[in-house]
């Protein structure tokens, strides 16, 4: 256990940020889910939709320190490759 009063405050910030870091991440892989599940259906116009609102939830990650960077843009770059090879309608 902590002895010092900056340890505790340290440990209670910590439990915060832990906290709403795990709802962003969370927040991230929902998005995520939304268009690989598009993807899966092979609806191009869904797929495009859902990557669109997931980029700035990404970005978002990469800024606040949940995610690194080049991960958020490796992630955006495949994703957005697999939606351009759907066939469907082009928009």
């Amino acid at each position: 256990m902590a002895n010092t009063a900056s340890a505790r405050k340290r440990i209670r910030q910590t439990e915060k940020r832990t906290i709403r870091n795990r709802a962003r991440r969370s927040r991230v892989r929902n998005f995520l889910r939304k268009v690989e599940t598009a993807i899966a259906g092979g609806d191009k116009t869904q797929a495009q939709e859902a990557l669109k609102a997931a980029q700035p939830e990404l970005q978002r990650a990469a800024t606040k320190g949940v995610f690194h960077r080049n991960t958020v843009a490796r992630k955006l770059s495949r994703l957005s490759a697999r939606v351009k090879q759907l066939g469907g309608a082009p928009a």
